[in-house]
């Protein structure tokens, strides 16, 4: 008896061994599979065919144009007597801005050049009654008549820049600067008033210089006003290569119309279309990957992932164009990307 139930003992032992093999067994054969056959949840987007602008935002502000900007300057040496119109006044065609009066020296120079003026001519008649009498040359005369044209000359310029001391507005517009006070004394050629013509406004942007070189001819901006919601389309007026030292950009101009309501030292923004890429195939730009500058997507097939090395163009929102590497049939990862393989097994969402 007892030599009977050792030997069932040992059968026990010996079949929970053996089943205690398969199960090991098979949960080694589970692993080497899942080790074998890793898998990703993915999301996919079909590679479809539309079109893409290019654009770029730049910054800029309005200022006076050049075109719509005098100075006007006091032509002598002369007394500010007083300011008819300040600084932000709206003037129109003709209206007194400042009155001027010639200054002591002025005066003076005036009276010498006067003066001189009657010495030569009577030098000049002298001459001429000598000559008849056969005592001086025409050399001697023609000399006298060049001195008194030069008096004369100088008289009259003295005289008309002191008859022009009254400076009044060139066209309608406003006072931007006005260079004195009454009272002061002004020397000649010195900037007295400075007046804009209101309709005169153009917009400067800055752009980085390899896009101002993409430019096209006959391009728009479309440019927002710092707190309004409408956007204003005016045509380029030019486009100027030249790195500015401070910024270093280039600069864009447009003239801005009367009838926008933009004034001088307003914040702008402006939109330009570079290119546009139509018909051309677009992916979700998530489905974009980077590879030392290489940009790739994998395209999803028969729930495998394949690593695909893209050319890519313009971006327009979420879309971005392909012009390399893949065709329209074909669907890319565009969520959980990261974490693919080239030949990865994969599941969709």
């Amino acid at each position: 008896m007892g030599g009977m139930m050792k030997l069932s003992g040992q059968k026990i032992a010996a079949g929970l061994t053996f089943a205690g093999l398969l199960v090991l067994g098979a949960c080694s054969g589970f692993s080497d599979t899942a080790a074998a056959d890793p898998s990703a949840l993915v999301k996919t987007a079909a590679v479809t065919t539309g079109s893409i602008d290019e654009k770029v935002t730049i910054y800029g502000a309005a200022e006076n144009g050049s075109s719509g900007q005098y100075t006007l300057s006091s032509p002598i040496e002369a007394i500010v007597q007083s300011i008819n119109a300040p600084v932000g006044s709206n003037v129109s065609r003709g209206q007194v801005l400042v009155r001027l009066a010639p200054s002591p020296a002025s005066k003076y120079e005036l009276a010498t050049a006067s003066a001189n003026t009657r010495t030569a001519s009577q030098a000049y008649a002298r001459m001429e009654r000598l000559r008849a009498d056969g005592l001086v040359s025409d050399a001697e005369v023609e000399t006298a008549r060049a001195a008194k044209q030069s008096a004369d000359a100088l008289k009259a310029s003295l005289a008309d820049r002191s008859g022009s001391l009254t400076l009044r507005a060139p066209d309608t517009g406003f006072v931007q600067m006005i260079g004195a006070v009454p009272g002061q004394l002004v020397a000649a050629a010195t900037p007295v008033v400075t007046i804009v013509k209101d309709s005169d406004i153009r917009a400067r942007f800055g752009i980085d210089p390899s896009l101002a070189r993409r430019v096209p001819a006959d391009s728009y901006v479309e440019i927002t006003a710092a707190g309004t919601t409408a956007p204003l389309t005016v045509p380029i007026q030019s486009v100027d290569p030249v790195v500015d030292p401070q910024t270093k950009l280039a600069s864009i101009y447009v003239l801005i119309p009367k009838e926008s309501e933009i004034g001088a030292g307003e914040s702008l923004t402006g939109m330009i279309l570079l290119s546009s890429n139509s018909g051309g195939l677009t992916i979700p730009y998530a489905a974009l990957l980077d590879d030392g500058g290489q940009p790739y997507v994998y395209i999803i097939e028969k729930g495998v992932a394949k690593r695909v090395d893209v050319a890519v163009g313009p971006r327009m929102g979420d879309k971005v164009s392909v012009a390399k590497g893949l065709n329209a049939d074909q669907r890319v990862a565009i969520d959980g990307v990261t974490a693919l393989e080239d030949g990865m097994k994969v599941r969709t969402k």
